[in-house]
């Protein structure tokens, strides 16, 4: 067994880098907390008996005041979820907190359904009504909220059903993503037994053994849960049939597709120019396969690291120098943004038992602040991704200044402070190296990481598209019927560049995201190829970039992403936006071709390494 698998790598200072709830609550049992809800179930119910039936007869003041005060009331609520769901996000396996965030969404749930009159009769007002109302300066704060409402206007139902299936909501998908959270949580991979966080790091060690006994513990624990995985999959594919069946939506991602304010033509054209340009993803591999003097690259072998790439541990002091120097330079009040995550405790950083896999930011509520989880162990991917979800967390606390309403960003640029972010600590990086063959290396992980994000996810769109369509069609899935559609839509992206084991058909089954938001992994590719846009209008010194990108933050979802992005001059609709770019990662590989014919050979770059 290799040396590493047997000892617990070297501490990294992040191992009590714990975040503070105590800026939402005190804990599950603080006295404010039964307070907020009763007082959100009185304010909902009092607002009910006020407004309900009434709201098309409401003039620009009064329905601002509503608005008002309906935002207030969302607030409260979201403060309370928020604190559940990150309580529960460290305690997976903890029953008392798993009831906790079950009966926070009840909770949710039960004062959804009291002002659910607003969503509902605002959207049924007639349209002149609506006009009139949206032209008033008193709605200016709210215009696009309320406009935004409307679009849902053919989907929406009856009072009565609507607030049935409110009362369902519940025990239904949430409670269901809350169960293959638990299971994941629970598993563990390989001998000596580990999470599956700290088994797929294992994936980008240089020993080739390594990597592929990682694959087979994955793989074994993945399969030993197939049949509790694949029904958590299979009722969440149903329940969505059943709620698209119900709305009236034509296809299994128009309901994401309108909820991210885009249009159908602008997801197909995004799918179809990814889909398109996979043969960058298999120049990339094929020229990975002979730097690493391999006869056959295997999905185990995609994130050996290339030759002479560092593998020290970084520090967890190093990894807040390195991503607030490199925000800082590009601007000071995103760095100081920033500094503010690591000061005053928003960030949960150890890996830990019980502890949720992956990363994110939680914007929490505007009058609190965001929160960040990471899983640190020291690598400079870590590095990356904490400078990822900094960037979130930034663009959550500007966004926050809009007001809660204004303040939840469309999905297609919810990356956008992300990627950026992380874009700005792989050029910091870079910087540090001047051996050819260790600026190779880092190259290499950074496209690896674009594709990724581009795609891999454009894949899994297709993937989901398969399941949908396959259970929509055809019936319930089985675990071979799901591995099949994962194998044949990663080997459509690799081609022959990349081998697949056939252990490999059963890596769709940890996938939250399938899950948590169905139709949601393409906004990650949109993100990237809009970053990659953005940051090259950087470089070229488009005027007042980093006021236009700040106000761009902060501006939240209080526009559509076509209005947002307009400053830029960026256009959308427009498919040479995507191919331009696609050809920016196109170049990336250019750059690390030229790069691999400097650069000397590492060591153990042979077959059995």
């Amino acid at each position: 067994m290799n040396e590493m698998n047997e000892k617990s790598p070297p501490p990294t200072g992040a191992e009590e880098v714990v975040w503070d709830l105590s800026h939402l609550y005190a804990g599950p049992d603080d006295p404010r907390l039964a307070a907020d809800r009763e007082a959100c179930l009185a304010e909902a119910r009092e607002l009910a008996a006020r407004h309900a039936g009434r709201v098309k007869d409401l003039d620009a003041g009064q329905l601002r005041d509503l608005v008002r005060r309906l935002e207030r009331l969302a607030e409260r609520v979201g403060r309370i979820t928020a604190y559940a769901g990150l309580d529960f996000a460290t305690r997976v396996n903890d029953p008392a907190a798993g009831a906790f965030q079950q009966a926070a969404r009840e909770f949710a749930s039960a004062v959804e359904k009291e002002v659910l009159f607003f969503d509902l009769e605002w959207a049924k007002a007639p349209a002149k009504t609506a006009e009139r109302l949206l032209a008033d300066p008193r709605l200016a704060r709210y215009r696009h909220y309320l406009a935004a409402a409307r679009r849902f206007r053919p989907h929406l139902l009856s009072k009565t059903r609507e607030a049935l299936l409110l009362d369902l909501a519940p025990v239904g998908r949430p409670s269901w993503t809350t169960l293959f959270e638990k299971v994941l949580a629970a598993q563990r991979f390989g001998d000596p037994p580990r999470t599956l966080e700290e088994v797929l790091t294992d994936l980008y060690h240089p020993d080739r053994d390594t990597r592929a006994a990682a694959a087979r513990a994955v793989t074994a624990g993945l399969r030993s849960q197939a049949h509790v995985l694949a029904h958590v999959f299979n009722t969440v594919l149903a329940d969505k049939m059943i709620q698209d069946r119900l709305r009236r939506y034509p296809s299994w991602i128009s309901s994401m597709n309108l909820a991210n304010e885009l249009d159908d033509p602008t997801v197909e054209a995004l799918v179809t120019a990814v889909t398109g340009r996979y043969d960058i993803v298999r120049r990339y591999y094929r020229l990975k396969r002979r730097l690493l003097g391999l006869d056959e690259l295997f999905d185990y072998d995609r994130y050996a690291p290339l030759p002479r790439l560092p593998q020290r541990r970084i520090p967890w002091a190093e990894c807040r120098e390195t991503v607030l120097g490199a925000f800082g330079r590009f601007s000071p009040a995103m760095a100081e943004t920033a500094r503010r995550f690591f000061d005053e405790g928003w960030i949960h950083a150890p890996v830990r038992p019980g502890k949720a896999g992956g990363a994110f930011a939680h914007p929490t509520v505007p009058e609190v602040h965001p929160y960040v989880l990471v899983n640190y162990t020291g690598t400079a991917r870590d590095v990356e991704t904490v400078a990822h979800e900094l960037g979130h967390g930034v663009h959550q606390v500007l966004a926050a200044e809009g007001g809660y309403f204004n303040s939840q960003t469309p999905l297609p640029l919810a990356e956008t402070a992300s990627v950026f972010g992380e874009m700005l600590v792989f050029q910091d990086l870079l910087g540090r190296f001047t051996d050819p063959a260790e600026r190779l290396g880092l190259l290499g992980a950074k496209i690896e990481s674009v594709f990724a994000t581009v795609f891999r996810q454009v894949a899994m769109n297709r993937f989901e598209d398969r399941i949908h369509t396959h259970r929509r069609g055809r019936g319930e899935l089985a675990p071979e019927d799901f591995a099949a559609h994962w194998l044949e839509t990663q080997q459509a992206m690799f081609g022959d560049s990349v081998t697949l084991t056939d252990g490999y058909g059963a890596w769709w089954s940890y996938v939250g995201h399938f899950l948590h938001a169905p139709g949601y992994v393409y906004a990650y590719a949109f993100g990237e190829l809009l970053v990659l846009s953005l940051y090259a209008l950087y470089r070229k010194g488009l005027p007042r970039f980093e006021e236009r990108y700040l106000a761009l933050l902060a501006a939240g979802g209080s526009d559509t992403p076509y209005a947002l992005l307009r400053p830029f001059g960026i256009d959308l609709r427009n498919p040479d936006f995507w191919r331009e770019g696609l050809s920016c990662i196109e170049g990336l590989v250019a750059d690390l071709e030229a790069l691999a014919g400097e650069a000397a050979p590492g060591p153990g770059a042979r077959a059995g390494s």
